[in-house]
């Protein structure tokens, strides 16, 4: 009897040690969760992620339409559209949206481009100047993103506007 009591004692003894070695190997897949959490954290309090789109759908006559540079105009790989009216388009953070127009100014009058527009997260302004003067009008300018936390960004655009 006194054996068996030893056996069963020493089997409880190297049975709670293979649970604590259960525990720490849980407590540590359990910190490498908190790493990237954080890094998740930190990657949303950033710059705005500004996406390629392809040309809306939505957009059937009249439209802006720019790229980040020349080259990626001539790609197709727009970051903003609009009706030339109402609506523009734009991806931003890994979201495809479609916001207010809030003003735009009228291209016949000056060398100018203008455009303030809104949304829930965002508020955009593109500014731009004239480069050259045919059926569409082509702009260079810059496209500034300001988010509700009071982050800015800015980028250089181009592109153009024409029916």
């Amino acid at each position: 009897m006194k054996y068996l009591i030893i056996f069963f004692s020493a089997f409880l003894l190297t049975a709670c040690k293979k649970d604590k070695e259960t525990v720490q190997n849980s407590t540590s897949a359990d910190s490498l969760n908190i790493v990237k959490d954080s890094a998740k954290t930190e990657a949303a309090s950033g710059k705005v992620q500004v996406d390629i789109i392809p040309f809306p759908k939505e957009i059937k006559e009249c439209s802006c339409y720019f790229a980040r540079n020349k080259a990626d105009f001539e790609a197709e790989k727009y970051i903003y559209a609009d009706d030339a009216g109402k609506t523009a388009y734009m991806k931003l953070d890994g979201k495809r949206l479609a916001m207010n127009l809030i003003s735009s100014s009228d291209m016949e009058v000056d060398e100018e481009l203008t455009k303030e527009i809104e949304s829930d997260n965002y508020k955009i302004s593109v500014k731009g100047k004239k480069i050259k003067h045919e059926e569409a009008l082509l702009f260079e300018g810059t496209l500034t993103i300001e988010k509700p936390d009071g982050s800015v960004e800015t980028m250089p655009i181009y592109g153009e506007c024409g029916c």
